[in-house]
């Protein structure tokens, strides 16, 4: 997770991604170890694969 933040709010932390509130715990080093968490899995992933082509008997035809 390259675009993250953790911020206080009240007595909890919530984590945020990009603007977007992901997360809410009571401690901030279990937010920060879940992060590093999640980042390690997303990591761990395949790169995503383009979409396989359609084959040529799935592609529109003209209807005249």
């Amino acid at each position: 997770m390259k675009n993250y933040s953790i911020v206080r709010v009240g007595d909890e932390y919530v984590v945020r991604a990009g603007d977007a509130s992901v997360l809410r715990i009571g401690s901030r080093r279990r937010a920060a170890q879940l992060v590093a968490d999640a980042a390690e899995l997303l990591n761990s992933l395949p790169p995503p694969q383009a979409e396989a082509e359609l084959p040529n008997s799935c592609e529109p035809s003209e209807v005249s």
